[in-house]
């Protein structure tokens, strides 16, 4: 299966593909869109939704995973970064894919083990988890590549996804719908 991970930002958007059977992952692609500060808000948001169509059309990924916006201490910014994850969903969408959304706690708990982790934490576990020499650069990359890991770990097979995709986009939002008796059985094949 093929993950494509966003970490939406207005000034740099995170983006990383990576390939998995649920144990080993592979990476395709990582980097970001990084757009100046003195371009517009409307044209940062075209340049973002642009090269992520172009991205996902490239990689031709089974799914989009994106980090959901939980909260921001400035209204403004969450205003902006909301624009901005808007245009990556709306990339994903005009591509055709499924996209499942994670909080950033769901994303460091998977990757990291703990919710709570640090950037340089997030960085280096996705340089184990994907067996990188060195930590992908910049830390948006790393960030996108772990919302990839996430899904891999918690997102299930590709039947799960497309039983997901028929139930409805609130059925995968988080691993917490994932019953015990199917992370045991998952385990066990």
């Amino acid at each position: 299966m093929r993950v494509f991970g966003i970490d939406p930002g207005s000034l740099r958007t995170g983006y990383g593909c990576i390939e998995t059977d649920g144990r080993r992952h592979r990476l395709i692609v990582c980097g970001a869109i990084r757009a100046t500060d003195r371009t517009s808000l409307p044209a940062r948001l075209q340049q973002i939704h642009d090269e992520l169509r172009r991205l996902i059309d490239a990689t031709s990924p089974d799914c989009v995973a994106i980090e959901n916006l939980f909260h921001a201490r400035n209204v403004r910014s969450a205003l902006t970064l909301g624009h901005a994850r808007g245009v990556a969903v709306l990339a994903a969408v005009h591509g055709g894919r499924t996209v499942i959304e994670y909080t950033p706690a769901e994303i460091k708990a998977s990757v990291a083990g703990y919710g709570r982790a640090e950037k340089t934490q997030i960085q280096h576990m996705v340089k184990t988890l994907l067996g990188l020499d060195t930590a992908p650069e910049p830390h948006d990359a790393a960030d996108a590549l772990a919302v990839a890991l996430c899904h891999a770990h918690h997102g299930g097979s590709l039947a799960q996804l497309a039983g997901a995709a028929a139930r409805g986009p609130r059925s995968m939002r988080s691993w917490r719908h994932v019953t015990a008796d199917q992370l045991t059985r998952r385990r066990l094949q």
